[in-house]
């Protein structure tokens, strides 16, 4: 394939997305095939000579798309949606025509002089004061270990890096049971170990960490010998939604002088709405907080958003300059891979300005206020329905029930069985957790394009199918 075939395939792949889009209520949310079934159809070595990409594009549509689960499909409520809002998606295929490596602002300035801006523009949206300076890491999982790095090196006076963990004394970091295990990996891979993680029990009807607990083990660990680090607090877990009280865990960070992280990455987009920031009230507090315009916002996957207070903190852990790295004559420029941990850097932040401009914080806020609005209605239906009951209440627009008729004896077996039929159905696509030990059924609604009309196809799914699993 030469560039000048390009325009023809081009149409093609503009058509075909068009019509994917249009038809994905027609198509099973998740993918039906069993496991190696893709795999025994791809040949077992790679071909000598080209091959015509029409060709290509046949077994693309007869290979692939049976074993794809469609994350862009308006009745896929489980997890978080990965979106790709059009707008976004049309920036991004810009990017990959240009593909740029946008490591340092002299690979290219657009790059990162728009990266600075976006950041911008999105903190205003979240309201997160000028404190906070932002920058674009790949996923949540990226920044939250940044944020360990950076809370590492600062409780060890930056002679991690240098001098290794070895002999260093122990470091301790406190989080519920309630944030996502990417804090676990982040954990590891920073070298602070497992056992260091410090589980604090939650309180009340949002799962927020116990800061009496909280208090209470980080002064046995100080007495233990042990070096407390930083506390890792959450907005919207993934797991049913949990939110800490975020000043009164920065009262016990900052009594202690810890380094505060704040993991929103579902529900830190909703905090463009002014009525939900109640959730992470004192967020203004903390030393780092990440959030996921791929998610809730509308860009398509890969775009996390990592705002910090102390940008130098995060440069003095991760930055290395040899010579062919430095950017000379140009002073004052930001070089945004001395913010991160892979060196190279795609040029995320332009399908951040197309969405933003395509859509309008106006319009951004309506369709988070539709997902969150038609979600409390479905948990209202449900709740009124003989034989379900709302395990966890809605934040935002996720909550969890569970199916549990009079006679039941495994109500554990029975919501397996359930949100199992409910997928192999097609129709919508859920999750399961659980909550206090119990498995129950997950529900989010995030999808960019979904309907109240989707939504209401959720209640007609889950109850129908409800009624025909047998004891």
């Amino acid at each position: 394939m030469r560039w000048s075939d390009f325009p023809k395939w081009g149409t093609w792949l503009g058509d075909w997305a068009a019509r994917y889009h249009a038809g994905l209520r027609d198509r099973p949310v998740r993918a039906r095939t069993k496991p190696g079934e893709i795999a025994a159809q791809l040949p077992q070595s790679p071909p000598e000579e080209p091959q015509p990409l029409d060709d290509v594009i046949a077994d693309f549509e007869r290979i692939v798309m049976p074993g794809m689960t469609h994350w862009q499909h308006p009745r896929f409520f489980a997890y978080f949606p990965s979106n790709a809002a059009p707008a976004a998606v049309l920036a991004d295929q810009i990017v990959t025509v240009m593909a740029p490596q946008c490591m340092l602002w002299q690979t290219s300035p657009a790059a990162t002089e728009m990266e600075t801006r976006m950041m911008e523009w999105l903190r205003q949206a979240i309201a997160l004061p000028e404190a906070f300076q932002g920058v674009i890491q790949d996923s949540a999982s990226s920044a939250t270990l940044a944020a360990m790095l950076t809370l590492r090196e600062r409780a060890l006076g930056w002679q991690g890096n240098e001098a290794g963990l070895s002999g260093q004394p122990r470091l301790r970091v406190y989080a519920s049971a309630e944030v996502h295990t990417s804090i676990d990996r982040a954990i590891w891979v920073s070298g602070i170990g497992q056992e260091n993680l410090v589980r604090i029990p939650t309180t009340g009807p949002l799962r927020a960490m116990d800061t009496e607990a909280l208090d209470a083990a980080i002064r046995a660990d100080l007495a233990a010998g042990y070096r407390p680090a930083g506390i890792i607090a959450c907005t919207g877990g993934t797991g049913t939604g949990a939110c800490d009280d975020i000043a009164a865990t920065c009262d016990v960070a900052e009594k202690h002088g810890l380094f505060t992280h704040v993991d929103a990455a579902w529900a830190g987009a909703a905090m463009i709405v002014p009525e939900f920031r109640s959730l992470w009230a004192g967020v203004e507090r903390a030393d780092s907080v990440v959030l996921n315009p791929h998610k809730w916002l509308g860009t398509q996957f890969d775009l996390s958003a990592h705002f910090v207070k102390s940008p130098e903190d995060l440069t003095r852990t991760l930055a290395i300059q040899p010579e062919y790295l430095k950017t000379h004559g140009a002073d004052g420029v930001i070089n945004y891979s001395e913010w991160s941990v892979p060196l190279g850097r795609r040029f995320r932040a332009l399908k951040l300005w197309f969405l933003i401009r395509a859509y309008g914080l106006t319009g951004l806020r309506t369709r988070i206020r539709n997902h969150v609005a038609w979600s409390e209605a479905l948990a209202e239906r449900l709740r009124a329905t003989p034989g379900f009951e709302i395990v966890t209440e809605p934040v935002l627009s996720l909550f969890t029930f569970r199916h549990a008729p009079e006679g039941t004896r495994d109500t554990d077996a029975h919501n397996l069985a359930l949100v199992n039929a409910i997928n192999d159905d097609g129709r919508i696509y859920l999750t399961q957790t659980r909550v206090n030990g119990a498995l129950v059924i997950r529900f989010q609604a995030g999808q960019f394009d979904a309907t109240e009309a989707d939504v209401a196809t959720a209640f007609d799914v889950i109850t129908e199918i409800a009624a025909t699993l047998k004891e």
